[in-house]
């Protein structure tokens, strides 16, 4: 069943500790600047069951000091720690251009250039060397990651919930075997 975009909720900060004696806290934003957070309205847990209602104090390097409504001293914010925020994904803004909500990418059906069936988005991770697509293949194999870039993930339709995959030659090519003779060619010429 396609994800609703009215029911989604999406996951757009963390309170990772109590922040002085006031009752302030640390969030670790994943908004696009740190202090959007907070223009959201109230955010809740990951149960939906909690409301968190912050204004934004200061901006930090490690992410927003701010305060929540009812909480009034360091013994009330330190059990908030680990608490993650989230945000109904009818509340954010449609995304720009060529730009994507990871909750948005994950359940689509991914197929190659000719529609044959691939298997399905599972996740979307950043190890620190851009975004990768977690794909399970519709065989049951082992998933694999896909660089999220134009080369491998030439299309993306939202509507029909369907992604193009082409997955990356990691055997090396001809090409890439000979690009590599070269370079070691001119390495020797150098020396």
């Amino acid at each position: 069943m396609p994800n609703s975009k009215n029911t989604q909720r999406i996951l757009i900060g963390e309170i990772s500790g109590a922040h002085g004696i006031r009752g302030d806290v640390l969030v670790r934003t994943y908004t696009e600047t740190p202090d959007a957070i907070a223009s959201y309205g109230p955010l809740t847990d990951e149960s939906g069951k909690r409301s968190f209602s912050l204004r934004v104090v200061r901006v930090t390097p490690k992410g927003i000091v701010a305060r929540i409504n009812g909480i009034e001293d360091r013994n009330a914010a330190e059990p908030l720690r680990g608490i993650k925020l989230y945000v109904g994904r009818d509340r954010l803004p449609d995304p720009k251009g060529a730009e994507y909500y990871y909750a948005d990418l994950i359940g689509l059906d991914a197929v190659s250039d000719d529609s044959s069936a691939l298997g399905k988005i599972v996740s979307v991770q950043n190890f620190g060397a851009g975004d990768l697509l977690e794909l399970k293949p519709a065989d049951g194999s082992a998933t694999e990651f896909i660089p999220f870039e134009d080369r491998y993930v030439p299309n993306i339709d939202l509507q029909s919930r369907t992604i193009v995959i082409r997955r990356p030659d990691v055997t090396g090519s001809e090409d890439d075997e000979a690009n590599d003779v070269e370079e070691d060619s001119e390495e020797s010429d150098r020396l």
